[in-house]
């Protein structure tokens, strides 16, 4: 089966101080479809570089991206926009919610820019949060919410477009201990009773293990 993600010599350079920092250097990985991948590695490693290219957010220097056997940046700026906004689901530490809207209005918000408009945005909002089990907080702001509650939403959100790709940057970062396992538990799920193929990059020990898979990086190489 081919993979859905294929990167082959990816480097990333960024202008800083004057001076030229290579933030990731000849990367080249496979991630197949259902895949559970968690990338580890110490701050200032690339991790969040990496992610942010996964995701369609950022150009590398050099090197090649492959998604589902597109070359992902020979596309043009608005079919790549598409794309992102169809295949990839983002999950941050920071939440990211609109403070003024409910989770509901949170998690339908990303329907409403597609091209092809679902029939029912809202009755697709309301399943993807019931599938991370807050059928009963979505009328809540995100300031009536707890940490995990928030991180929650932000799933929802992440999945209502039925994402190929979940990219998750430090998910639990911001949590207690048990409000991170139950987020590491949601996740686990969505793999494996959804499918769901999933990026997390983390520097936590014990949300890695919960992955199927383990890459590390070390000052922007692939260990």
């Amino acid at each position: 089966m081919k993979p859905l993600v294929t990167l082959e010599g990816i480097s990333k350079d960024y202008r800083l101080g004057g001076e030229d920092v290579r933030a990731l250097s000849r990367v080249s990985m496979e991630i197949h479809r259902g895949e559970f991948v968690a990338v580890t590695g110490p701050s200032g490693s690339g991790k969040s570089t990496l992610l942010s290219i996964l995701g369609f957010l950022d150009r590398p220097s050099q090197g090649h991206y492959l998604f589902d056997e597109q070359s992902v940046f020979q596309l043009p700026l608005s079919r790549l926009a598409e794309l992102r906004n169809r295949r990839i689901g983002f999950v941050f530490q920071n939440f990211k919610l609109l403070p003024d809207l409910t989770a509901f209005e949170n998690v339908g918000l990303p329907l409403f820019y597609r091209r092809d408009r679902p029939r029912d945005p809202w009755a697709r909002a309301r399943t993807a949060l019931e599938q991370v089990g807050l059928a009963g907080r979505i009328h809540h702001s995100p300031a009536q919410l707890s940490g995990g509650e928030q991180q929650r939403v932000a799933i929802a959100r992440a999945i209502v477009n039925d994402p190929t790709l979940l990219v998750a940057d430090e998910p639990t970062g911001d949590l207690d201990r048990q409000a991170a396992d139950d987020i590491l538990v949601l996740l686990t799920r969505l793999n494996k009773e959804l499918k769901k193929t999933i990026v997390m990059v983390t520097h936590d020990p014990a949300a890695a293990e919960r992955a199927t898979i383990i890459r590390r990086l070390n000052k922007g190489q692939l260990e």
